[in-house]
């Protein structure tokens, strides 16, 4: 395979995985903001090497890979969810390998909450049943932001693989040329960049 067919052969599968990763978000509900419309493929050329990276903003890796919760049995009972949502997820919250303030985590959940319309229900118990009175609790965004932050960094984020599932898919169908030639080096090079190793 000359330099032209594989700039080809990269190209077509950049432009697919791209497509897809989007795609996943969009059926997902995680479209229509900053991640989705920052995906996109480079292939860089340097000294007879070629590199081909899957660029995106830095928080994609978080969505597409989970992050472990810091402690689910600090989630009320009383959650409609509970447990662990990313326990093989190589992130975990409270750890330092998931950045960022609590106050700025809170802000951006409480954000999200509102663009959402996400308010908090008042419920009740009858007979040991949740039900609810059909009322919103009291408390503004900054509330609803602290109570979903709470849940969300003590259970974690459940992964989407949302470019992971994609990058496997289109490198399964790479053509069997592109392999006899470039196999054993760039194959791990591209295995070990998608398991984040």
């Amino acid at each position: 395979m000359d330099l032209k067919e594989l700039n080809k052969t990269l190209k077509n599968f950049g432009e697919l995985v791209v497509l897809k990763s989007k795609e996943n978000l969009k059926s997902q509900g995680k479209g229509g903001g900053p991640l989705i419309d920052s995906i996109t493929y480079d292939i860089d050329e340097k000294d007879g090497n070629i590199q081909w990276s899957l660029l995106m903003q830095y928080y994609g890796e978080f969505v597409d890979k989970g992050v472990k919760g810091k402690d689910p049995s600090k989630v009320s009972s009383n959650a409609q969810k509970t447990g662990q949502q990313a326990p093989n997820s190589p992130y975990k919250f409270g750890s330092g390998t998931y950045s960022g303030t609590w106050k700025s985590f809170v802000r951006s959940v409480a954000a999200w909450a509102q663009i959402k319309n996400i308010r908090l229900r008042q419920y009740t118990y009858k007979d040991g049943i949740k039900k609810s009175t059909g009322k919103f609790a009291k408390g503004n965004y900054e509330t609803i932001g602290q109570v979903i932050a709470k849940n969300i960094f003590n259970r974690g984020i459940k992964p989407s693989f949302f470019y992971t599932k994609p990058f496997n898919a289109a490198w399964e169908k790479l053509p069997d040329e592109f392999f006899n030639s470039y196999a054993v080096e760039l194959e791990q090079q591209l295995i070990n960049k998608i398991n984040g190793s």
